[in-house]
């Protein structure tokens, strides 16, 4: 994943990583944690009809240039970006999200690399209850805590890895892949659908998320959710405040919206 606009310096100064910048773990997972306290998860060009667009250099541009975030496909896309430029192997999978009442395609986009032989799973963009730091793949059914954050990867009796989240105290489902490399390519049927049919989250509504250490903030239609150290308070936002909203919660500019 490469793009002609892309520096790993305009990426660091983004995301205010100051590691070594070593092609190693370290330097991952400490990219991916500035990453997701820094790049939002969001939704605002689908809810405003614009084309989401998958060229390399207008994700650079929107995310490096102008400041904004994204849905999986950009947000991992620009960590893939990075991990091009540093010499560490990867491939993009297709996961299915495993929460819905039904069956859906595998429409989310994460991020398999392999460093010292060991292979792991990364995933910048997959809204609330987003993993938060690489996870090894040869872990299965081991508990992971990340922050206040507990999951867990399990085997599938198809053979598809499993990502879990424990959700108030129940171990819930988040998605399911495997091993099958994908091209960048491969995504744009997906990219079309998450971004204008009628049943797809980010079309029916406006969606939010940013992390932090202790937890995260979600805007998801006029509702403000913070998930502080396990506690979590909900705010209802007036249409005439969501322009302040986005800018302090989320850093998003109202030229954004």
């Amino acid at each position: 994943m490469e793009a002609q606009n892309f520096t790993l310096r305009k990426y660091f100064d983004r995301i205010g990583f100051q590691g070594s910048g070593e092609p190693d773990m370290e330097t991952v997972a400490g990219m991916m944690r500035c990453q997701i306290f820094t790049v939002p998860f969001e939704n605002l060009d689908v809810q405003a009809k614009k084309a989401v667009s998958l060229v390399p250099e207008e994700i650079v541009g929107k995310i490096l240039d102008r400041q904004r975030g994204g849905y999986c496909y950009e947000v991992n896309g620009i960590f893939a970006m990075a991990l091009q430029a540093l010499g560490i192997p990867y491939q993009f999978v297709a996961a299915r999200p495993m929460f819905y009442p039904v069956k859906r395609p595998k429409t989310h986009m994460a991020l398999v690399l392999t460093v010292n032989s060991q292979r792991w799973l990364c995933d910048l963009g997959f809204g609330s209850y987003g993993i938060r730091a690489p996870m090894r793949l040869d872990q299965i059914d081991v508990e992971v805590r990340q922050d206040g954050d507990t999951f867990m990867l399990s085997r599938t009796d198809a053979g598809e890895y499993l990502l879990k989240a424990l959700v108030d105290g129940e171990w819930t489902n988040q998605y399911a892949f495997d091993l099958s490399a994908q091209e960048w390519i491969d995504f744009v049927p997906a990219n079309y659908l998450n971004s204008t049919h009628p049943d797809a989250i980010f079309v029916q509504k406006l969606l939010i998320v940013l992390h932090n250490p202790e937890g995260r903030k979600i805007l998801l239609g006029d509702t403000l959710k913070t998930v502080a150290n396990g506690k979590t308070t909900v705010q209802a936002i007036r249409p005439d405040e969501r322009v302040a909203v986005l800018f302090r919660e989320f850093g998003l500019e109202a030229a954004a919206a």
